[in-house]
């Protein structure tokens, strides 16, 4: 700091105490008290309490997240999943419509984990964690490999069985 005073929001700069300033001499800026008077303080106030005033009933009575779909729903939309899974990796690769039907399938997952991913009462069901791991497991290979890479048989037998223990898990409500 090369000036003596300190700027402050005060109607008049205070000096600096024990402060000396050296003898080379420097152009310094201040402002005046026309600036900190233009902007009045019960101006702001009121602002406050405006905001405050039409904020207050959306933090008194908090919106919940809208349930995104119920159990048929749910059910429905997950067997059509497991179908298109099953459809989607038993195709040859040599088949010209594999290419489009994995793209179909990454869109029909895509919708379903986002549909579904942020319901609390859908996490700790076993056919959601099932379907989620075999998406996953579908999803992750054709983006690696490509879409006309077979699934290797290991890792089909789990995707599989994994769909099973879901579409068993959804039967019993689970």
């Amino acid at each position: 700091m090369s000036s003596p005073t300190l700027i402050a929001p005060s109607s008049k700069p205070k000096s600096l105490a024990g402060f000396r300033p050296k003898s080379t001499t420097t152009t310094t800026t201040s402002i005046t008290s026309d600036v900190s008077s233009s902007i009045p303080q019960k101006g702001r106030r009121e602002f406050v309490s405006l905001i405050a005033g039409i904020l207050s009933p959306v933090l008194i009575f908090p919106v919940s997240p809208a349930s995104a779909a119920s159990d048929e729903e749910y059910v429905k939309e997950t067997e059509e999943v497991i179908n298109k899974i099953r459809s989607t990796i038993s195709k040859d690769k040599n088949d010209p419509n594999v290419a489009d039907a994995v793209a179909e399938l990454r869109e029909t997952s895509n919708s379903w984990v986002a549909k579904y991913r942020r319901e609390k009462a859908l996490l700790g069901r076993a056919s959601f964690r099932d379907i989620y791991s075999a998406l996953n497991a579908v999803s992750g290979h054709y983006i690696s490999f490509g879409p006309t890479a077979p699934i290797p048989a290991k890792r089909k037998a789990r995707i599989l069985e994994e769909m099973e223990s879901a579409e068993k898990a959804l039967l019993r409500g689970r």
